[in-house]
């Protein structure tokens, strides 16, 4: 937790305050006393109301910018993941995984576990992979045998792509009772062989770490320990990550569970937060194997959980309501819209299932009504939105939830019809760019391209009259390149290759100034923490310095943005140059 700061002028460059619609460099200078804005105007004004000396930051061209607020980060599950696995990220070919995996085996007891970070960007924005190394697949065992004789080893792609990869090394397919007599398929999984019928230890199909329901895969997920973790240290480098993205608030609100919600307690508890941090507990997560729909009775436990975790007024943690989640990913098959689709094998599918009952979400409606808490919905594509939808509208006291600014996340897929609905229950929304630039041409390809008329068209919300915020989903994310995919809404490059298609029409490309505001005031107004989002006086003094004006640049320059200084409360979370030195 940053303490409060000595007070700081901050003058020389254009300053974006974002404290409203037009607000478009409209300040000169911005002073900053004790961890908040204490005001707005120019220089020499504001240097004289200065009420002790004050530290005078002058940005030399660069802009200054409210810090911004990610409403879908999934940081803490990024960081798990990362933590203790050996980065292969930026790997080259076999030879450089070997060597990396090689020194992390030295370092580790024989006999556990090395599990690997895909090759390749995260999540959505997979621009390069394991395609890309020199040999153009992942190593088999052979190679990771070499590198790790006595540790069981792992190799995953990025998921929840379907199908998918991962690599094993012998002892880990000995650790797994998996040996050369299992059949070539397993289920949908298919188990490559040599010309000796030996494994290779490389499998492909339903091979990811969630939204994966494939009996034997998930049955090889629950043998596998889980990895050596050290929490608090992974989740503050992840947070120092964000804050070198510019980043000083975020949303933790889908799949998190109480160890997860306990652990940012922990970090605030120990003064380790370098951003703000609103979470929600989700009643009941299912994007991990194994999944076991819950009793009534371990549902109502899991809500009263839920309520007891929440927290409100602190300047740097806060639980807000609880979450419920349906649905899934295309990827997988488990998109939940009205027509059918390709799912990922060819195959025709007719309904994705549902994993939340129609009886559940009554329920989490009515106990969120009777007890204040802000319902928090996730819902993928149409089917989701409609069912949760109907549960709020046939609750005896959905007038009663006027005003408590309900949420209805992701909306990937999502019809007019169903945006004035929302608007008209006072709920507000967020989504994410992620899903167009990484999905829209596989939403092309398996439901047809009638669906890019309803994939993430922010112009239509906002025009409806929803508050929207935008997020990351499963950092980090170069902010900067979302902000301008809000107003180019450009598809990713197909595999085949060729330009991504841009889905610009009126209702999904907004402005520079609306997009930046996706990620500060609105995304502050969506999570309703007063202060979060603008340099208006009294606001939070969390402040993003960028070397380039992201409302008057080329937009093809926003994603090389770089971020020069974040302030969390007046105090240097990111400062490479030494600005604030």
């Amino acid at each position: 937790m940053i303490p409060n700061a000595e007070p700081v002028l901050l003058h020389g460059g254009p300053i974006h305050t974002m404290a409203g619609p037009g607000a478009v460099a409209d300040a000169e200078a911005v002073l900053l006393v004790d961890g908040r804005v204490a005001a707005t105007g120019s220089r020499a004004e504001l240097k004289g109301r200065a009420s002790a000396p004050c530290r005078e930051v002058d940005l030399q061209g660069a802009t200054a910018l409210p810090g911004l607020v990610d409403t879908h980060p999934h940081l803490l599950h990024f960081a798990m993941r990362r933590g203790s696995f050996v980065d292969l990220t930026d790997a080259r070919n076999h030879a450089d995984i070997a060597e990396r995996i090689a020194a992390h085996a030295a370092r580790v007891p024989a006999g556990e576990w090395i599990y690997c970070t895909p090759v390749g960007e995260p999540w959505y924005f997979i621009r390069r992979s394991w395609r890309d190394l020199a040999e153009r697949r992942l190593p088999d065992r052979h190679v990771l045998d070499r590198a790790a004789p006595d540790h069981p080893v792992m190799i995953q792609a990025w998921t929840p792509v379907t199908p998918n990869v991962v690599a094993f090394n012998s002892h880990a397919l000995r650790a797994l009772s998996i040996t050369d007599f299992i059949p070539d398929r397993v289920c949908g999984v298919e188990l490559e062989k040599d010309d000796d019928g030996r494994l290779t230890g490389l499998m492909r199909g339903p091979v990811n770490n969630m939204y994966c329901f494939d009996p034997w895969w998930t049955q090889i997920q629950s043998k596998l320990p889980p990895p050596r973790l050290d929490l608090p240290a992974t989740t503050r480098a992840a947070m120092a990550d964000y804050n070198r993205m510019g980043v000083t608030a975020i949303y933790e609100a889908h799949n998190m569970v109480e160890p997860h919600i306990q652990a940012y307690a922990a970090l605030h508890a120990a003064g380790d937060m370098s951003l703000r941090v609103m979470a929600a507990m989700e009643v009941e997560p299912y994007a991990f194997a194994p999944f076991q729909p819950k009793t009534m009775a371990e549902f109502e436990a899991a809500l009263e959980r839920a309520r007891a975790l929440n927290r409100d007024g602190d300047d740097w943690f806060r639980v807000s309501g609880a979450t419920l989640s349906d649905g899934g990913p295309c990827g997988p098959g488990f998109l939940r819209i009205y027509d059918p689709y390709l799912g990922p094998d060819g195959e025709t599918i007719a309904r994705a299932p549902r994993f939340i009952s129609a009886e559940k979400s009554a329920r989490f409606v009515a106990y969120c009504r009777t007890h204040g808490l802000r319902a928090n919905f996730v819902a993928g594509a149409y089917l989701d939105i409609d069912d949760f939808l109907a549960a709020v509208e046939a609750d005896e006291g959905r007038q009663a939830i006027a005003g408590r600014h309900w949420l209805m996340q992701h909306c990937i897929l999502i019809s007019p019809d169903q945006g004035e609905r929302l608007h008209a229950l006072g709920f507000d929304v967020t989504t994410s760019l992620s899903f167009s630039w990484g999905k829209g041409e596989l939403y092309g390809e398996r439901i047809g391209r009638h669906a890019w008329r309803d994939q993430v068209p922010v112009a239509r919300l906002l025009r409806t009259g929803l508050n929207v915020g935008c997020g990351s989903d499963w950092g980090p994310k170069n902010m900067f390149e979302h902000i301008a995919l809000a107003t180019t809404q450009e598809f990713g490059r197909h595999p085949a290759g060729g330009p991504g298609h841009r889905n610009d029409g009126p209702d999904h490309a907004v402005s520079r100034e609306a997009a930046l505001a996706l990620w500060t005031r609105r995304a502050g107004e969506v999570l309703r923490w007063p202060g979060l989002g603008t340099l208006a006086p009294g606001a939070h003094a969390d402040v993003a310095v960028v070397d380039r004006d992201p409302l008057t640049c080329p937009v093809e320059d926003l994603p090389a943005t770089q971020v020069l200084l974040t302030l969390s409360a007046g105090r240097p979370v990111h400062d490479p140059d030494g600005r604030m030195a």
